[in-house]
């Protein structure tokens, strides 16, 4: 069943290369339009007032393709391999004033299009918008449409290596007049040979001038924040290695007074409590093993990009792997989650399996619920048709939710107690009062901002990537930053248990995921900076769909760096404590 699934992925990510003989029909289909500031507000083409073939027939699409918003139709340009042409005449439309301010509107707010030729996307803008500024005299607002389209391809062989398209070459039509309005659209094709090797066509896109170019690789901030990273985290190994190395020699010493109990303080002293189970003891359990899945999603995510299984022209592959490790990787939350849930000696097995696989679904369900909601109240193809809706919901049905109950049986069934150094004594010991910079808060803030200053750099290229038009192609750097990351987390999330529990202060248990997991309060305020200062998105839908997308993804960065700051806190206190000779 996972060879079955695993091959279907690879076979909806990788994109074959047609070969077309002299005169074959090259088919153009028409995909979304939208606000060029507005990656993710799209509509159908077909929902402006232009060209259009009788019935509209659309082009069967993958899950990623449909997630990532495409609606690709059939249109009525009659394109041939090899086969050039100018100023084709394809229809004639009349504009009343319906239709005349609908196009208006779009070329105010700067919409493009999008076409696909051998899989290959082309954009270019619908019209032209002239706007003085505010103070000038007389005031300037005049608006113009494209109705002349050029298709420039490039050809070696029997296969097509570039597809573009263009409209600088022709004077566009003026929208400032009365309806109603004939316009004639026409369009030219011109196919040029190359050198390129077809298997290579796809780096092009990287050179693809459509949208701006900005994203490039600051080596020098990227080496720098590396460098500083690895100093900090040599830094605190260094320190806490020290310390506990005095820790040691004092509470280790022989203990020949008899007052020595007496004198007797820090972290030692509460070594029959330190192991006391958490409260909430199923959430808890819940949170490390969804975490524990996220940070395998993450990982298979980056090795499978490392090894180009992501094409830059594959239309929603990264979207169709993630939903596919998402329900695959559902055993390995309920394993963890079942298997510490069963050391806590939890009795309520069933709610626990049934709080962990809905503990990052049911969140993920609300948010999707309302962006796609708003998106299908404007009519944007981002949201999703039923269908797709209902094989999300058999995805998860068959495959994630059966996979969390197998994971949560066979670590219920194969884990023992927990294996504590020191004996649990059933009364409490009382905890002395805390000076203000050691509560949660403080130590969320610490905790947060430190692995938040690992990311922060490499955080602008997969916002830009993700909320902008950019094509990410750092993986090698990306799986750096993770590693990184993941051991900023482990040792901040180590340094602060050991100041909590020398503050004689046991519960470290929810603390000690709190700790890391405070970056996605960090990364969620980033968001809002790069909504206001590094993007110039706007309008309803694009902001609903960002915050409510940014926060899923906070959340997820809450569960999966607090898992692992929860895993480092639990080894290294299970190291000191084993390594304490007790009277």
């Amino acid at each position: 069943m996972k060879v079955l699934i695993i091959l279907l992925s690879l076979a909806l990510i990788c994109n074959g290369l047609h070969t077309y003989k002299d005169g074959d029909k090259v088919d153009i289909f028409v995909n979304k339009v939208g606000p060029y500031f507005n990656p993710h507000e799209t509509y159908h083409y077909y929902s402006l007032p232009v060209c259009r073939p009788d019935p509209i027939q659309h082009k069967s699409l993958t899950l990623g393709e449909v997630l990532d918003g495409d609606r690709m139709a059939y249109s009525m340009y009659e394109v041939q391999f090899k086969k050039s042409e100018k100023n084709k005449q394809l229809c004639d439309v009349t504009y009343e004033e319906k239709e005349l301010t609908s196009m208006k509107e779009a070329v105010e707010e700067l919409y493009y299009f999008e076409m696909v030729a051998d899989e290959l996307p082309m954009r270019s803008f619908v019209g032209r918008f002239e706007e003085s500024s505010f103070l000038a005299v007389p005031h300037i607002h005049r608006l113009y449409l494209y109705n002349h389209i050029k298709f420039l391809f490039t050809y070696n062989g029997d296969k097509i290596i570039s597809a573009n398209v263009t409209t600088a070459e022709y004077e566009p039509i003026s929208l400032e007049v009365d309806p109603p309005l004939k316009i004639g659209f026409q369009y030219s094709v011109e196919w040029k040979e190359s050198t390129v090797d077809p298997a290579k066509r796809s780096t092009l896109l990287k050179d693809y001038s459509f949208f701006p170019r900005t994203l490039e690789i600051h080596w020098l901030s990227i080496i720098n924040s590396v460098i500083l990273v690895s100093l900090l985290m040599a830094f605190v190994v260094v320190i806490l290695t020290r310390v506990l190395r005095s820790d040691f020699s004092r509470y280790n010493k022989v203990d020949e007074e008899e007052d020595f109990g007496d004198d007797d303080n820090g972290w030692k002293i509460i070594h029959a409590d330190v192991f006391r189970f958490p409260k909430l003891k199923s959430l808890f359990c819940s949170i490390i093993g969804v975490g524990s899945q996220l940070l395998a999603i993450g990982g298979g995510i980056i090795i499978m990009a490392l090894l180009g299984m992501f094409k830059a022209h594959g239309h929603g592959s990264i979207n169709t792997a993630a939903i596919l490790l998402y329900a695959l990787t559902s055993c390995i939350a309920g394993y963890v989650s079942s298997s510490y849930y069963r050391k806590f000696q939890g009795g309520n097995w069933v709610a626990n399996i049934i709080l962990t696989s809905s503990l990052f679904t049911a969140p993920c369900f609300i948010v999707w619920s309302v962006v796609n909601s708003v998106h299908w109240w404007y009519g944007s193809t981002q949201a999703l048709p039923f269908t797709t809706v209902l094989l999300l919901g058999f995805i998860w049905v068959l495959i994630g939710l059966p996979l969390t109950v197998i994971g949560g049986i066979m670590g219920k069934n194969t884990s023992g107690d927990f294996d504590a150094p020191c004996r649990t004594k059933n009364i409490a010991r009382e905890i002395p009062p805390q000076p203000w910079y050691r509560n949660t808060l403080c130590h969320m803030i610490f905790g947060g901002f430190l692995p938040f200053s690992a990311v922060s750099v490499e955080l602008y290229y997969v916002f830009a990537t993700v909320w902008g038009r950019e094509v990410y192609t750092l993986y090698g750097i990306l799986m750096v930053v993770f590693f990184i990351e993941l051991s900023v987390s482990a040792c901040v999330a180590v340094a602060l248990t050991y100041f909590h529990l020398s503050s004689e202060d046991y519960r470290w248990w929810w603390r000690s995921v709190f700790s890391a997991g405070s970056t996605g309060i960090f990364v969620f305020f980033y968001a809002i900076f790069f909504y206001v200062r590094r993007s110039n998105m706007s309008g309803i839908v694009q902001s609903v769909e960002f915050f409510g997308y940014s926060l899923l993804t906070c959340f997820a960065f809450f569960l999966s760096l607090g898992t692992v700051s929860f895993f480092a806190s639990l080894k290294f206190i299970r190291y000191i404590y084993v390594n304490l000779k007790m009277d």
